[in-house]
């Protein structure tokens, strides 16, 4: 019996030995080593999209410190700074009401509508993970906290500048209804805006600016690493944690032409109206499988250790 133990020990001790010390057939370490870095890649991208899609921006870039081959530190940060410019051409309103004569063929008057588009998204987590495993198969679990900024603003420019007094009167007309491929309909001609007294019941908007978004949050992770190649594997998590968002008041900036029925007040104009929008806050507890953190829960992940 004593001599059965022994030889149970030493088979769980050279178990355990080999498995801390996995090497590929050239002799390389296959399992990440105490003061290890790593680097995270959402797979499911290379896969879907091969030239990765920038307007839907939700990736992070994530790393890992590891302070041990069984604990490692993790930070992700997103900084991005987006800018997007749409031009569309609509008829010159001026010209056309104007021209009386059809010069065949020459082509219709144009005018430039201009649409610009800014966002800034900022993100920064930090956690701790722990991983289990005596093979290529490696569990992982831990915590992590962060928190996450976001903002975005359009301004639009138009070619028929509007005019209430002079003939010909230039109204706000649905052609300076803009679209872009990347975002579609801008919704930037509105009909019965929030405005007293407007011409036509139409206005369309010069500057639109988005509340901020800010959200905290922390969560629980769980999830698993399968180690293909030395020093590279593919995995996945997923998590369960508290998030509380606050998103701003929006502000819109309409240009219409309309007239006060206030005494004295007898004449059209041309004025501007910023109307103030709504305010949210969510909070909620809940498991998740695309976390703001950069954890690409419930997806294919591509970690390379080096």
């Amino acid at each position: 019996m004593r001599k059965l133990w022994s030889i149970l020990i030493v088979a769980c001790y050279s178990l355990n030995f080999n498995a801390q010390d996995l090497t590929s057939k050239l002799g390389e370490p296959i399992l990440p080593k105490e003061k290890d870095w790593s680097i995270g890649i959402d797979a499911t991208r290379l896969i879907k999209d091969a030239n990765f899609n920038f307007l839907n921006n939700s990736q992070a870039i994530t790393g890992k410190y590891f302070k041990t081959a069984n604990t490692a530190y993790r930070v992700a940060a997103r900084i991005g700074l987006n800018t997007w410019n749409s031009k569309n051409m609509v008829a010159d309103r001026v010209a056309a009401a104007t021209s009386t004569a059809a010069a065949y063929p020459a082509a219709v008057a144009m005018k430039e509508n201009g649409w610009k588009r800014a966002s800034t998204a900022v993100g920064l987590s930090f956690g701790v993970e722990k991983r289990r495993g005596l093979s290529r198969l490696q569990g992982i679990y831990g915590v992590e906290a962060g928190v996450y900024f976001s903002t975005t603003k359009d301004k639009f420019t138009y070619g028929n500048k509007l005019n209430a007094e002079s003939i010909p009167q230039i109204m706000v007309d649905s052609s300076d209804a803009m679209f872009s491929p990347f975002f579609g309909a801008a919704n930037n001609v509105v009909s019965d805006p929030p405005i007293q007294g407007v011409s036509g019941k139409i206005a369309r908007v010069v500057e639109r600016k988005n509340g901020a978004t800010i959200s905290l949050g922390a969560r629980l992770f769980i999830g698993a690493e399968y180690f293909v190649l030395p020093k590279l594997s593919l995995g996945g998590e997923f998590g369960w944690g508290l998030g509380v968002s606050f998103a701003g008041r929006s502000e819109t900036v309409y240009e219409s032409i309309g007239q006060s029925t206030v005494q004295g007040a007898t004449q059209p104009a041309v004025k501007q109206t910023t109307i103030d929008g709504s305010t949210t806050t969510h909070v909620g507890l809940d498991t998740d499988n695309s976390n703001m953190f950069g954890g690409v829960s419930a997806s294919l992940r591509l970690n390379l250790y080096f």
